[in-house]
C-alpha cells in the first residue's frame, strides 16, 4: 500500500486521534451534540490541521528546538483564525452554535500532537495526509456521536423529525453525561473490532 494512504486510512482509522489516542476529548464531548455541529467542528479542525501540519513540515528545518511548541502554537492559532473569520462571514449559524469551541481550537490537543509527533518529523505531502486523515477520523467520530445523541436525545437526525410525538426523548443524551456514555460505548465497540481484526490476522 502506498505509504502516503496508509497514513491517511491511520488516522482515520487504526490511530484515531479520540478513539485511539485519545485527545482532543473537551471538543468531542462538547460539540457532539448533534449531527450538524459534529460535522461543522470536525470540518473546521481539519482545515486547521491540514494547514498546520503543513506549515509546520515546511519549517521544521528552520525552527530551532527550543521554541518549537510556541512555533506551532502561532501556526495554529493563525489558521484557527482564518477558519473563525470564514465561519463568520459564510456560515453564522455554525459560528454561533460552536460558539467559544471555535477559537478554542487552537488549545486541541490533536493539533499540537500532530504538529509535534508527525509533521515536525516528516514532508509535506505525508504531513498533509496525516493531517486529512486525522482531522477526517475526528470529523468521523464527532458525526457518529452526534446522531446518537441528537436521535435519543430528541428524535431528531439532521434537525428533522424521524420518530413519532411520542417517541419517549432521554433528555440525559443531549447532556453532558450523555456524552460520556456515548464516547465510551463507541470507544468499547471501536477496540473490540480493531482487536478482533488483529487477531484474524494472526490467524
Amino acid at each position: 500500500m502506498n505509504k502516503n494512504i496508509r497514513v491517511l486510512i491511520d488516522g482515520i482509522i487504526f490511530n484515531n486521534p479520540v478513539l485511539i489516542q485519545v485527545v482532543g476529548m473537551c471538543a468531542t464531548l462538547a460539540t457532539s451534540v448533534s449531527v450538524i455541529n459534529g460535522v461543522g467542528m470536525g470540518l473546521s479542525t481539519t482545515a486547521v490541521l491540514v494547514c498546520a501540519n503543513i506549515v509546520v513540515s515546511m519549517l521544521r528545518k528552520f525552527i530551532p528546538d527550543t521554541v518549537r511548541i510556541p512555533c506551532f502554537i502561532v501556526v495554529i492559532a493563525s489558521f484557527t483564525t482564518i477558519v473563525q473569520l470564514l465561519l463568520q462571514a459564510y456560515l453564522p449559524a455554525i459560528n454561533d452554535a460552536l460558539g467559544i469551541f471555535i477559537p478554542l481550537i487552537v488549545v486541541n490537543c490533536i493539533l499540537l500532537a500532530r504538529a509535534e509527533g508527525f509533521a515536525s518529523k516528516n514532508g509535506v505531502v505525508a504531513s498533509f495526509f496525516d493531517g486529512l486523515g486525522n482531522g477526517l477520523g475526528f470529523t468521523a467520530l464527532l458525526a457518529v456521536m452526534g446522531a446518537i445523541r441528537e436521535f435519543l436525545g430528541s428524535g431528531t437526525v439532521l434537525g428533522m423529525a424521524i420518530m413519532p410525538e411520542a417517541f419517549p426523548e432521554t433528555l440525559l443524551m443531549v447532556m453532558a453525561p450523555g456524552a460520556f456514555f456515548t464516547l465510551g460505548i463507541l470507544m468499547a465497540i471501536f477496540k473490540h473490532l480493531i482487536a478482533g481484526k488483529g487477531q484474524s490476522e494472526e490467524e
